[in-house]
């Protein structure tokens, strides 16, 4: 019967291996080294493992003395494998030393005072450091250097295992570790993961020339289902005290055949060319001086180092994994996979298990994953002003598509007919009564949202009123500015910025603003209205240049006159206007491109005129204003010359002004 003692259980290779431990017949109690705060994951990670009665918690911590434990309670323990380690590239060299250097000298106090029967210690091919060339399974101090607190621990704590008399040993030197070669599953955004996004973008360019690439070296990949039966299989097979084994693929991966397969997965461009890896000592030398040349003429420039930060961080990419990027040493395994010879277990190419690693890391760990999709179907689109004309319409057509829709508007009773249309057709609808010029009213219908619905993908801001009143008969009626940028401009700036933080959290979202084309022909009256549109508008415009890359853009409709109960008040007798149908194939068109300005022709025909003959233009609208009446109702009792003569009154002046 067999016992064991492991650290390091609840991670990404711990946890594999000791429900492979659990299920071995002779195994009798797999103990396992836990921090009080980790207690919960493991009885989660155990809850379908097979034997999980005969795993045992120990409550301890790597970086106490004789790891906090008793060594009298574990007496003969027969293995002791210790996997507990800090594995971050842009840790510090204190928490990479407390962790690795300092918890297996705790490990290693604590296997001689158990009177352990076997120490596996999991080290790394990080200890062969900047060592170039062959290096075997019997190397290990050739004088090579560490660009890393991560390597230079590695290799201390391996050093201090090969030191010690007191328990007999094996060493376990996995290369980087990436996902299950069958599932794909990774826990975390290590290694060549952190390049998958920009795979990811360029799969998504028109195209597929293929690209031409400098020889950037080679890596070394190594799924986790490899080394966990790799392992379990070497760890019970008879060896001498000091065996060690690589486990790692026994030739250099070029990382343009890295690129190349998991851009196939991606559907992306392959590279087809590499430029020769061996040029003349004079063109490396030119290559290094031009480079460092360009190198320091970028950091020289305003913003230089901030711009480079930048593009690394857009692409996800921290500035301390480059250095380690590719490698010069070549990892002999020849007493690993002599050792493995008949086990079954045996190391597959990357070619052949890059797509489960891609479609998991897409699925699971891609940080723009929120945003994959282009249509509405099972999105949760939140649209304001659902009662009545746009919003209604809109509402509609976005639930056909798919969509859970989020109505709000004042008016319940009206809301709840649109719900429950949207669930008579077999959609998806919830009505959520709002006044969206009581900022608490809107808090809460934040509040609310979010804890039903987890996130909103889209928002649109539709609901608003419309003012047509002349400013010379405004003066005194300063509210009506107010009440118009209260539920046009503030309310949904106020409904946005309280769901802009989960957006950006998900990195995924999309507000699309109903603004009005009358902001392309400045339509007189309407200074009120097309005020706090143009407000909306820019609003939008200008958070979408600053949340772009958060995945969160938004869109400005510029909607023509719509027939709607907004407009019944004013005169547009003989106006073209259209139907809240179309208007709501508008905003269906902006929530599925999501472009940053959505225009009509006729729009765009009145900001050319503008800009072609802007004094022409504005005489015109001027005349247009002078024709048509008013429609504010204390404009009836004043006294107003016949719309001829007070158009050709307004043409007279104008022409002596020129004159003059």
């Amino acid at each position: 019967m067999t016992t064991y003692f492991v650290t390091g259980a609840t991670g990404f290779i711990g946890k594999r291996l000791v429900a492979r431990l659990l299920r071995r017949r002779e195994t009798t109690a797999v103990h396992v080294l836990v921090r009080e705060t980790s207690r919960d994951r493991l009885a989660a990670l155990s809850r379908d493992w097979a034997g999980a009665d005969r795993l045992i918690p120990v409550t301890g911590d790597l970086t106490e003395p004789a790891l906090g434990l008793d060594p009298a309670d574990l007496a003969g323990i027969d293995h002791v494998v210790h996997l507990g380690a800090v594995y971050d590239l842009t840790a510090s060299d204190e928490v990479n030393r407390a962790a690795n250097v300092e918890g297996t000298r705790n490990l290693l106090a604590f296997a001689a005072a158990a009177k352990a029967g076997l120490v596996h210690h999991v080290s790394s091919i990080a200890v062969a450091g900047d060592h170039a060339g062959r290096f075997t399974e019997e190397d290990f101090d050739l004088g090579q250097h560490f660009a890393s607190p991560y390597h230079a621990t590695k290799f201390e704590a391996e050093k201090l295992v090969r030191a010690q008399h007191a328990v007999p040993f094996r060493v376990y030197r996995p290369s980087a570790v990436v996902g299950d070669s069958r599932t794909g599953e990774m826990d975390k955004i290590d290694g060549p993961y952190y390049f998958l996004p920009a795979i990811s973008r360029l799969a998504a360019l028109p195209g597929r020339l293929p690209l031409a690439a400098p020889d950037l070296g080679a890596t070394n990949l190594v799924p986790v289902d490899y080394v966990v039966a790799a392992m379990e299989y070497l760890m019970h097979r008879d060896a001498p005290s000091g065996a060690t084994y690589h486990l790692a693929s026994p030739r250099p991966q070029p990382l343009h055949e890295v690129y190349n397969a998991f851009s196939h997965a991606a559907g992306g461009p392959r590279i087809g060319a590499v430029l020769p890896s061996r040029p003349s000592t004079v063109v490396r030398s030119i290559g290094s001086r031009l480079a460092r040349a360009a190198a320091a003429g970028v950091d020289r420039l305003p913003g230089g180092r901030a711009t480079r930060a930048a593009v690394l961080d857009e692409l996800g990419i921290p500035l301390p994994v480059l250095p380690h990027l590719s490698m010069a040493v070549e990892f002999d395994t020849a007493r690993t996979t002599s050792a493995l010879f008949g086990s079954g277990v045996e190391l597959p190419e990357l070619r052949d298990y890059a797509h489960p690693l891609y479609r998991y890391w897409r699925e699971h760990l891609d940080p723009d994953r929120a945003r994959h999709g282009g249509g509405l179907t099972g999105r949760v689109v939140l649209i304001t002003g659902a009662s009545s004309g746009i919003g209604r319409a809109s509402a509609l057509k976005v639930a056909k598509r798919g969509a859970k829709v989020l109505l709000v508007a004042r008016r319940a009773d009206e809301l709840e007919e649109v719900r429950a249309e949207i669930a008579a057709a077999g959609g998806q609808a919830t009505a959520y009564p709002c006044d969206l010029t009581d900022g608490d009213a809107v808090d809460a219908l934040v509040k609310a949202v979010l804890a039903e619905h987890g996130a909103v993908d889209m928002l649109v801001n539709n609901a608003g009123r419309s003012i047509r009143r002349s400013v010379s008969l405004s003066t005194e009626r300063v509210h009506d500015f107010e009440r118009t940028m209260a539920i046009n401009y503030f309310g949904p700036v106020r409904l946005t910025l309280g769901l802009l933080p989960s957006m950006l959290r998900r990195r995924f979202g999309h507000v699309v603003n109903v603004t009005t084309q009358g902001l392309q022909t400045d339509t007189p009256r309407f200074a009120a209205y097309l005020a706090s549109k143009a407000a909306l508008e820019e609003f939008g415009r200008v958070t979408g240049r600053e949340t772009l890359s958060d995945g969160v853009t938004f869109s400005s409709v510029r909607m023509p006159l719509v027939r709607t109960p907004m407009i019944t008040p004013s005169s547009y007798r003989g106006i073209p206007s259209s139907s809240p149908e179309r208007a709501a194939a508008l905003v269906v068109k902006a929530l599925e491109e999501r472009p940053e300005i959505l225009s009509l022709p006729e729009g765009r025909a009145a900001e050319l005129a503008t800009l072609a003959a802007p004094r022409l233009t504005r005489f015109a609208v001027h005349l247009a204003y002078r024709a048509m009446p008013e429609s504010a109702p204390e404009a009836r009792d004043l006294p107003r010359q016949p719309a001829p003569a007070s158009v050709a009154a307004a043409v007279t002046r104008l022409l002596w002004r020129r004159r003059a």
